[in-house]
């Protein structure tokens, strides 16, 4: 350690330019990895906050389009809710829709049609909950779009109204739209199309898109499930994929993620490889000396975790504190993924530093003899 800090005392500027851009990189995954959990909030945090282990959909449903070409029906909850694995179960709908407030605010909303006083009912934070026949329970970040309690919501097209009764302590969205829990019968007329005053087809309130389903102690075995109902069931974690971008949205940030990592560990063992030849001279000396490879190794990649450990954590409190001024998109810090990110930069710069720094392993001490002339 103590060649290794003496270098980095000498060669300050170097290594001051090494580390800026290991903290620029970090800086960047602060903010990759708060663009990640914005989105997944942004797109799954509605399904996220229901208290559902599984859905069970319509058979041979694809993922990306279950929540709105699968169609079930109350023998197959039936179904469902005589498994001694299944601790409760519920129709479940789901719909986006156009409205517009009372004021003319135009509002995108995901509607959630759940069975008043079931497991899926939400608790407000604000207001009442569901009970009333057109009241709705709207996501806290509806609020911030203009909706407020008491509001009266007007669909599109077929001019159905619905009335906001209370809203959740939380956002819940569902693909990048505010989520309005609505009573299972009034989703059920919505997602058949009927306008006010319009004759029902009796089949309709029988039906929903998806079965949610929670489970006993042990777990729900969903292929027996499947068999004896006819469904296809998803966790809830699976079922993610089936809102609108989400499978999409993640697979980009992954790939950009994937890709930073890379070039942090190349940009940190090119740079390791150019400072390991330039003091190749040094080495020989100190191997003619009597010091052992492993010594100089070990000095070698102290001096790239000094570096990376405290580029990266100046990186991320800049990029921690810079988060404070991000707006107008979907951005959540999350403790564990910034942690998780940093961690792995410093583990691929380490990486990079490992595969360069061997060089010193085959330094020979007669090059200080001058043996190389």
């Amino acid at each position: 350690m103590f060649l290794a800090v003496r270098e980095l005392w000498f060669a300050r500027a170097r290594f001051g330019l090494m580390a800026a851009v290991v903290a620029l990189i970090a800086v960047l995954i602060v903010m990759l990895a708060g663009l990640s959990s914005g989105l997944v909030d942004d797109g799954v945090s509605g399904l996220k906050a229901m208290p559902v282990d599984a859905f069970a959909f319509a058979p041979k449903t694809q993922t990306e389009s279950a929540f709105t070409r699968s169609t079930v029906d109350d023998g197959q909850l039936a179904a469902w809710r005589g498994r001694g694995d299944v601790a409760d179960a519920a129709l479940f709908g789901n719909a986006l829709v156009n409205a517009k407030t009372g004021d003319g605010v135009p509002i995108d909303l995901a509607l959630f049609g759940v069975e008043p006083g079931s497991f899926l009912a939400p608790n407000p934070a604000q207001g009442s909950g569901l009970g009333s026949a057109d009241g709705i329970v709207v996501s806290r970040t509806a609020l911030d779009k203009g909706v407020r309690i008491g509001d009266v919501v007007t669909i599109d097209r077929i001019g159905t109204t619905l009335r906001v009764v209370g809203a959740t302590a939380e956002q819940r969205t569902f693909g990048h739209v505010n989520v309005a829990y609505v009573p299972l019968r009034l989703w059920q007329e919505i997602h058949a199309g009927l306008r006010p005053g319009d004759a029902a087809r009796p089949e309709i309130y029988h039906e929903a898109n998806a079965v949610a389903l929670r489970a006993r102690a042990g777990g729900i075995d969903l292929a027996a499930g499947d068999a004896a109902a006819g469904t296809h069931a998803m966790t809830l974690s699976g079922s993610f994929d089936a809102s609108p971008g989400y499978t999409a949205e993640m697979s980009t940030m992954m790939l950009i993620q994937v890709f930073l990592y890379a070039i942090s560990a190349l940009v940190v063992g090119a740079f390791f490889m150019v400072w390991t030849v330039q003091r190749t001279h040094e080495l020989a000396v100190l191997r003619a000396l009597g010091v052992s490879t492993g010594y100089l190794l070990r000095d070698s990649l102290s001096q790239a975790a000094i570096v990376l450990v405290a580029a990266t954590a100046v990186g991320v409190g800049v990029g921690v504190a810079g988060s404070r001024f991000v707006g107008g998109m979907p951005f959540s810090l999350e403790p564990g993924a910034v942690g998780l990110g940093a961690v792995l930069l410093i583990v691929m710069g380490m990486l990079g530093a490992v595969l360069t720094t061997l060089r010193v392993t085959r330094v020979d001490p007669l090059e200080a003899l001058g043996a190389q002339r």
